[in-house]
């Protein structure tokens, strides 16, 4: 064995090194019969080996061909509006009218919440309605009262201001008068007393007799207390004519007093009926908001569809805006196929697509309805910051809407979040 040559194998060929030589000198030639036999099977395999080639070829380059037509994505699901329903008043949950997965219509009652406090808050804005009303009906003609009483106060000032300047005049008259008195007493007196003068003289010489003299002193006497009492008289003339005066201005003032403030007072008066007409209006739309708040005590679902999740029960406390249930809206469903961005160079809207489902193992006929106004990553929660550290180039994908067409056989079996693989046709 130590003269034979190594055997090296590779699976089950193996392969014995000779030397040429001696392989040259010890095995003899082959007949030429034998060499034309062998050729003509290895001929064909040839033959055979370069056909299967030529049409793997022509197969690859026909399915190239015809794949170059289509885009597909296996990142692709079903889409609908999913309504999230949720209390618009807070309250204990007396009733709750659905399940999980049940059809319900718009309008339907999904749950019922206490309304006895509710009933209290529209009896308060009830009352406080009729209160406002009150207090507008009483606030309302003192306007018109307010106006007439701020005219007569204005006529009769107007009026006062007359007589004051009437009982001026006369006043001025009467001291005219008094004056005119004085000094027609003095003039009396003066004569008076010269009388009286002229007489003691003549009664002192004899020239005159007692009773003579008498009657001129009586005389004199009382044309002196005339002068007295028409002084008098004057003083107090000039005193009513200063009393009038002092009237006059008054009165003047208010009258001035009135032309300037009824106005205002009248603006008061109006203002404070707005104010009441205001918190009439206040008080009418706080009661149409307890009424509202009354009727949202029973939760309705605005939308029809499958109840997607409950998230309520009996018993349960909820406050205004807590989700009470999320409904599908299966009436109208789409796809939503996230595309690479590679793919989307020939692909617009109104182009044919075929949506395979995989829960339904069936096709659909859709039609590319958009495409996305931004990749995935730069609308999720934390899009990323190239510029903050190392830049890694990653192909993005874009969401591409497509409309399913309407009337098919199953589509009311389509449920939001399904896996489909939509085939869009870019190339007629």
């Amino acid at each position: 064995m130590d003269g034979w040559p190594p055997v090296f194998r590779f699976g089950r060929v193996e392969i014995v090194p000779t030397d040429e030589h001696e392989t040259a000198s010890t095995v003899p030639p082959k007949a030429n019969t034998t060499s034309s036999a062998t050729g003509t099977p290895r001929r064909r395999r040839r033959t055979w080996a370069i056909a299967a080639a030529a049409a793997v070829a022509v197969a690859v380059l026909i399915y190239w061909l015809h794949s170059r037509r289509f885009e597909s994505t296996d990142d692709a699901q079903i889409d609908a509006d999913v309504s999230d329903i949720g209390a618009r008043v807070g309250g204990t949950v007396t009733r709750v009218g659905i399940v999980e997965n049940q059809v319900v219509h718009a309008g339907d009652i999904l749950a019922e919440v206490d309304p006895t406090d509710l009933e209290v808050a529209v009896a308060q804005a009830r009352a406080a309605v009729a209160q406002a009303a009150a207090q507008l009906a009483a606030a309302d003609p003192s306007v018109p009262m307010t106006e007439t009483s701020n005219a007569a106060a204005l006529t009769n000032a107007a009026s006062e201001l007359a007589s004051a300047s009437a009982l001026l005049t006369g006043a001025g008259s009467e001291v005219e008068q008094a004056r005119a008195q004085l000094a027609q007493a003095t003039a009396s007196n003066h004569n008076a007393q010269l009388d009286r003068k002229r007489g003691e003289e003549l009664f002192a010489h004899g020239a005159l007799p007692r009773a003579e003299l008498d009657r001129r002193i009586a005389a004199a006497d009382a044309t002196a207390a005339g002068v007295r009492a028409a002084q008098k008289a004057l003083a107090v003339a000039r005193a009513r004519v200063t009393q009038q005066r002092s009237q006059l201005t008054a009165t003047r003032g208010r009258l001035a007093e009135v032309q300037n403030n009824a106005p205002r007072e009248v603006e008061t008066r109006r203002a404070s009926v707005l104010s009441r007409r205001a918190d009439l209006e206040l008080a009418r739309a706080q009661l149409r908001q307890a009424e509202l708040n009354l009727g949202y005590a029973r939760v309705r679902t605005p939308v029809a569809g499958i109840v997607a999740r409950k998230a309520v029960n009996v018993g349960d406390r909820i406050a205004p805006g807590q989700s009470l249930a999320a409904v599908a809206q299966i009436d109208h469903v789409w796809v939503t196929a996230n595309f690479r961005e590679t793919q989307i160079r020939r692909m617009h809207p109104g182009q044919t697509v075929s949506v395979h489902v995989d829960a339904l193992d069936r096709g659909y006929s859709g039609v590319v309805e958009s495409l996305g106004g931004a990749t995935g990553s730069r609308v999720s929660v934390l899009p990323p910051e190239n510029a903050s550290g190392n830049y890694v180039k990653i192909v993005q994908r874009i969401p591409v809407r497509i409309r399913i067409d309407g009337g098919q056989p199953g589509v009311d079996r389509l449920r939001p979040g399904m896996s489909v693989e939509p085939k869009v046709r870019v190339l007629p």
